[in-house]
């Protein structure tokens, strides 16, 4: 192995090798100082003079004395399914005062890429027990659903609970039988703040969630290199327990602004031509690859589900994190401050939220036949009773009609019973559907248009119906008196 004592420029987390021999692309670098620290870093860019290395560990104490030296491989990571139930920093050491971890094998962090004739279409659902998720924007095996939030919106409480209560509920029955697939959880924080790891990680010991999950944590004061490397390293253990071990994985990745803050630094490191707002104009292609990573793939039992969340800087979804995040995904998960105001937890808001696979995610031997009508009808009747909210701003609750107040009524309602349900409730779509139909419930049966008139029979509550109607006479009474 040859060592270079050629180090020519050190700048931000990059270090610049002159080198006499061609050196490969990602290849893992081992830098030793002066008193014997050894750090580790991988080759960014190779031409036959120079190389130039970004630094895992930080560059401070680094100096032209240290010696370099190239090992001639990728960076792989260590995987086992004793991983579950641990928990490791961004560069995937344990920081748990566990024991050392013994691989089964060894993987490349880069993984490899699914071939698209081999994928498995998702169509299997997955609850997570928040209503408005499940209700309305259903998340499916194998599919990657992000959620849009913004800064001070309680997304890292609502991650939490999706991690404690996510299920697939046929495996569930499946594993009564002996010959079900597990669920596990591929927790991975990015740029978070040591208070928010401390949370994180009590919560997880708190509500026994950690058994069945992999934590991942690199921290806000870590090296921005590092965090590029996180994510991958946990979707590496994600795809080793999915498609080595049939587990059905859900990875959480939280911040994914924090991720592409940290491609944006080491850009301009590398004093790249900047794209949009500053960020590099690969960046598509690197959340891509990220995000592709999620999937089925025929023949396996296992599959990987992918929750991204980011926070949109200034709330702005045409911002270049949510933009290409939405054209790759499939939907988003929207939070809104004013519900969020409200005290409605989680704050989700309905209406730009969606799920392009939820289709194929609902119905009979699914979740229940009447999921996808009730769904529509609630998202059209919440629809209605937001713009009525704006026409009363104008003309005051007093100048509509009576069918104009039913559907004002439903709005608040919708709000403060099926939306709002707390951070610990966990509710399972049977509930969730229940719910939805008391409702709908309140509203006139003609009113009920996007569902099937036998779904109606069977599920319609006629004592939710006849109260606002006992009311509306007694008003009609009031008013003649």
């Amino acid at each position: 192995m040859k060592e270079y004592r050629t180090i020519e420029e050190i700048s931000g987390p990059l270090v610049f090798v002159e080198i006499d021999e061609p050196v490969g692309y990602d290849e893992i670098v081992e830098i030793e100082l002066p008193d014997g620290e050894r750090k580790r870093g991988q080759v960014l860019e190779s031409s036959e003079d120079f190389v130039s290395i970004q630094v895992f560990e930080g560059t401070g104490s680094i100096n032209r004395d240290a010696s370099v030296r190239f090992l001639g491989e990728t960076m792989t990571m260590p995987v086992t399914e004793d991983l579950l139930g641990r928990v490791l920093d961004g560069s995937g050491r344990p920081i748990d005062d566990g024991p050392e971890i013994v691989p089964d094998s060894r993987e490349s962090i880069v993984g490899s890429a699914i071939n698209p004739t081999a994928r498995e279409y998702p169509e299997e659902f997955i609850q997570t027990g928040v209503s408005a998720i499940d209700g309305m924007n259903t998340l499916v095996r194998g599919q990657k659903l992000p959620i849009f939030s913004a800064s001070g919106l309680p997304h890292n409480e609502l991650a939490l609970q999706i991690a404690r209560q996510a299920t697939v509920p046929e495996e569930d029955e499946a594993d009564e039988e002996g010959d079900g697939s597990e669920f596990a959880v591929v927790f991975c924080a990015m740029g978070i703040t040591a208070e928010e790891s401390n949370e994180f990680l009590a919560d997880f010991e708190r509500t026994g969630a950690l058994e069945r999950s992999v934590v991942f944590s690199n921290l806000a004061d870590d090296p921005a290199v590092e965090r590029q490397i996180t994510p991958r390293l946990a979707l590496t253990t994600a795809e080793y327990l999915a498609f080595e071990k049939d587990y059905h994985v859900l990875v959480i990745l939280t911040d994914m602004t924090n991720y592409c803050e940290a491609l944006r630094e080491i850009g301009a490191a590398r004093e790249e031509v900047p794209g949009r707002r500053g960020y590099p104009g690969y960046m598509y292609t690197d959340l891509a690859q990220l995000y592709e990573r999620a999937g089925r793939i025929r023949g396996r039992d296992g599959s990987v589900t992918q929750i991204p969340i980011l926070t949109m800087p200034s709330e702005d979804e045409t911002h270049p994190i949510p933009d290409l995040t939405g054209y790759i995904t499939e939907g988003q998960i929207m939070l809104d401050g004013d519900l969020n105001s409200q005290g409605v937890e989680p704050p989700v808001n309905v209406l730009p939220s969606l799920s392009r696979l939820m289709d194929d995610g609902i119905g009979e031997g699914l979740t229940r036949e009447d999921h996808g009508d009730v769904s529509d009808q609630l998202y059209a009747a919440y629809a209605e009773g937001e713009d009525l909210r704006d026409l009363v701003n104008i003309v005051g609750r007093e100048a509509l009609s009576e069918r104009d107040n039913q559907y004002l009524d439903l709005a608040d309602r919708f709000e403060a019973e099926f939306v709002d349900q707390g951070y610990d409730t966990n509710r399972d779509v049977e509930e969730t559907l229940d719910i939805g139909w008391e409702l709908l419930s309140a509203l006139p049966k003609q009113e009920l248009n996007r569902i099937d008139e036998e779904l109606i029979e069977r599920y319609y509550n006629e004592d939710a119906d006849d109260a606002p109607e006992e009311g509306e006479e007694s008003s009609g009474a009031e008013a003649e008196a």
